[in-house]
């Protein structure tokens, strides 16, 4: 797949413990992006943060979280990101859901057998 030029980055705000039927809701996001054909998705996990329920997750030592802060991003053209939003309106019951134009300079993927 290519990928340069004008696209969409899709950012979704949960928590690391958020479930999806058993399941971590980032991995559940991740792989429906993957069998939606998107061109790449990741997570990242957050060190300390909040959200609409202004409670401050963190992992400092004496307040140890079960729910640290993480975030989804992927990135692909304005159709196919737009056409991935309604599964997100299923899965995401609680966090941030965020569109930003953005501009690919580079996209390089691994050549199979390497």
């Amino acid at each position: 797949m290519r990928l340069t030029g004008r696209a969409l980055r899709l950012t979704v705000f949960i928590g690391e413990s958020d479930q999806w039927h058993h399941r971590p809701l980032t991995s559940e996001i991740v792989h429906r992006a993957h069998r939606a054909g998107l061109a790449g998705a990741s997570v990242f996990h957050g060190v300390e943060g909040f959200g609409a329920s202004s409670i401050v997750h963190t992992t400092r030592l004496l307040s140890l979280s079960q729910d640290l802060p993480a975030a989804v991003v992927i990135v692909d053209d304005e159709p196919r990101i737009r056409a991935f939003l309604p599964q997100l309106d299923e899965l995401v019951t609680e966090g941030l859901v965020i569109l930003d134009e953005v501009e690919v300079i580079r996209y390089v993927g691994r050549q199979a057998g390497r």
